[in-house]
């Protein structure tokens, strides 16, 4: 395990801030998801949500000392589909107070972005790190049900949001 951090059951404990992409890999391995780099500044990984497992990648940008936070829940939206899906990213959208939900034109591929701003040095911290991971998840996880719906439901957008908001309620 990297020395930038360590796993105390569920959480991360703090031991250093490091480059972003350094210290996404250091919580990636704590947690046991495989990753790899894809680039210099570039990351990705495979992690399980609790509807699918999720790409997660994250791109360092020095020069604007931004990280650019992907998750994506390998949905694909086919073309008569996508006005519904618009219309649900707005309606989800209004929800989030960080990130927000997209989909790329082309392709067609719904995914969850977050640009995180960092400070002068350029450093992310292990109890960030974690706690922006778990909110893309978190948030890919909420309202995956949506997309589905509108998918392979046939609901509209506001019956989807509905259906999946009751759903995740009743969970316990």
């Amino acid at each position: 395990m990297s020395g930038i951090m360590r796993s105390v059951g569920d959480d991360i404990e703090r031991e250093e801030d490091a480059a972003p992409v350094e210290m996404l890999a250091a919580l990636f391995e704590a947690r046991d998801w495989p990753h790899e780099y894809t680039g210099e500044d570039e990351i990705s990984a495979e992690v399980k949500g609790s509807w699918a497992t999720y790409q997660f990648q994250a791109i360092w940008r020095a020069e604007d000392r931004v990280v650019q936070l992907l998750c994506l829940p390998e949905i694909r939206v086919p073309e008569p589909k996508r006005a519904a899906m618009h219309e649900a990213l707005t309606l989800i959208n209004e929800q989030l107070w960080v990130g927000h939900f997209d989909m790329w034109s082309s392709g067609g591929v719904v995914l969850y972005r977050h640009g995180l701003m960092l400070g002068e040095d350029g450093l992310l911290g292990p109890a960030q790190a974690q706690t922006v991971v778990e909110a893309a998840i978190d948030e890919c996880d909420r309202f995956y049900p949506v997309f589905q719906f509108i998918l392979w439901g046939d609901k509209t957008p506001t019956e989807a949001l509905a259906a999946a908001m009751v759903d995740a309620a009743g969970e316990a």
